[in-house]
């Protein structure tokens, strides 16, 4: 054995490495199986990798001799699989040894089935993964797996085990509360919630939080929290009654810190408006909106609010989406988002999809934004009922080519388009956008003629180099992508000579 071997910092960085290496022939843990059965230098640090993170309880339970031979005979189906444990006897006081051999090795652990009565004899104040760094977990049994020094934990349920989380974990700084549907009465809902805000007041070194949505309070403390740098409200559909925000309790609130903010899956939107009218977030660079519904006067006071949180300097990533029709229009209804967002100029992605109302676009709005967006990468304005498409857009194909010419970065498009003229001469002399990959445009005209089609074909050809079809939801542009794919097999042959 080389010398080298026997210095405990080279043989931790072998290991390290062979543990990113997948190996066609064999699984990593098989690898450090065979390591640890080597030699009793590699034994420690090959068993410590082998038990970084495990999945369920079953690897520490089959240490157990009596436990073996019903757990290996399921194979590797260990979660799905909970039938084993019916009416076996929980784990004696020298059993408990075998089960805690390598419990100390694990800094990962993620559980979705727990068997209470096995470990019963185990106290529940026992720090039985004094290592452990990171914790997934799905039931309500929380005791046993809270070392002090735990970072991370993901939780599915909400109940009074929260109270000792968050006073023995001090060192978290990465929370994740997704209730699962179906675990609790959703008549419970609104003390759970109300037990999460008052829970979470008590963690002070959070960096990412992601839970439902939260009280003022809760809101208060959390802008307090020099270490927050994200933060995701996930409202869900199993929350029916959230917490209301009272306006004799609202004051002015700035998150220093925060870079990425998200809410999602909101079925009423009026509580995540009042907290951005009433929050500042000057370090924000992602920000994300998703709700099942927004109205015409909700997202006029969405961006709104947006545009006055002092995040002009630093927002990079804007993404905005409804997901629901709620209503036939009568009469159209415009919005107009683009002076709110010319604030924003490191602008780098733009995403807004709305259902229930038309987005107003024209030559001189785009040629604007483009202009104030140098560094735009992303620009997407859609919806997700196709016969509103270009209702209320004024873009012409002259429009959109002058526009391009001011984000040389630009590498995905979709915007709607005004066809009816095509006021781009296909013989004038092209300005090539280069970056430009991915192009999908709507119109509202329902097919385009073969004539105009041809047309377009050549012009896209000759001014997006890069383009090899147009995005659509409908056949609008099937003709076109015809006419495209042409093209690109005519000129392919000269391409590949010239370069």
């Amino acid at each position: 054995m080389h010398q080298a071997l026997l210095v405990p910092e080279v043989l931790l960085e072998i290991f390290a490495y062979l543990n990113t290496i997948p190996s066609k022939t064999t699984s990593t843990l098989k690898l450090f199986a065979a390591l640890a059965r080597t030699c009793k230098i590699f034994y420690e640090p090959a068993m410590d990798v082998l038990w970084t993170e495990i999945h369920g309880l079953e690897p520490l339970l089959g240490c157990v001799t009596r436990l073996h031979p019903l757990i290996d005979r399921r194979g590797t189906m260990w979660d799905c699989d909970q039938s084993w444990a019916k009416g076996v006897e929980p784990l004696s006081a020298r059993e408990v040894h075998q089960f805690l051999r390598h419990s100390f090795r694990v800094r990962a652990l993620n559980i979705q089935s727990y068997h209470p009565h096995l470990l019963s004899v185990i106290p529940a104040e026992a720090y039985v993964f004094p290592r452990l760094k990171s914790l997934s977990l799905s039931i309500t049994y929380l005791n046993l797996f809270l070392p002090r020094m735990l970072h991370r934990c993901h939780l599915s349920s909400v109940d009074e085990g929260l109270q000792s989380f968050v006073t023995r974990c001090i060192a978290l700084e990465h929370l994740c509360i997704h209730r699962t549907p179906g675990i609790h009465d959703i008549g419970n809902t609104a003390n759970e919630l109300s037990l999460l805000s008052d829970r979470i007041r008590w963690c002070t070194r959070l960096v990412t939080l992601y839970c439902p949505m939260l009280d003022w309070e809760t809101w208060k403390h959390l802008s307090h929290l020099p270490t927050l740098l994200k933060l995701e409200i996930d409202r869900g559909p199993e929350y029916e009654d959230p917490p209301s925000l009272s306006n004799r309790d609202l004051v002015n609130l700035s998150f220093l810190n925060i870079t990425s903010l998200s809410f999602l899956q909101l079925y009423n939107s009026a509580n995540i408006i009042i907290v951005m009218q009433h929050s500042q977030f000057p370090s924000l660079k992602n920000f994300k909106f998703q709700a099942f519904y927004l109205s015409l006067e909700e997202a006029e006071q969405l961006l709104h609010a947006l545009s006055h949180c002092k995040a002009c300097r630093t927002l990079e990533e804007i993404i905005i989406c409804c997901l629901e029709v709620r209503r036939e229009l009568e009469y159209p209804e415009f919005l107009t988002p683009t002076p709110h967002l010319l604030c924003f100029t490191q602008l780098r992605t733009l995403q807004l999809m709305f259902t229930d109302f038309y987005i107003y676009l024209d030559n001189d709005l785009l040629l604007q934004a483009m202009s104030i967006w140098p560094h735009i990468r992303t620009l997407k304005i859609n919806y997700s009922d196709a016969s509103m498409s270009s209702s209320g857009s004024e873009v012409t194909l002259h429009g959109l080519f002058t526009a391009l010419s001011l984000c040389p970065h630009l590498h995905t498009l979709q915007v709607p388009i005004n066809t009816a003229i095509i006021d781009v001469d296909p013989d004038a002399e092209p300005m090539q956008h280069i970056s430009l990959r991915s192009l999908e445009l709507e119109t509202s005209d329902p097919e385009i003629a073969d004539a105009d089609a041809e047309t377009l074909a050549g012009i896209i050809s000759a001014w997006l180099p890069c383009i090899d079809r147009v995005r659509n939801m409908g056949r609008s542009w099937h003709e076109v992508n015809v006419h495209l794919i042409s093209l690109r097999a005519a000129t392919a042959p000269y391409d590949v000579e010239a370069s």
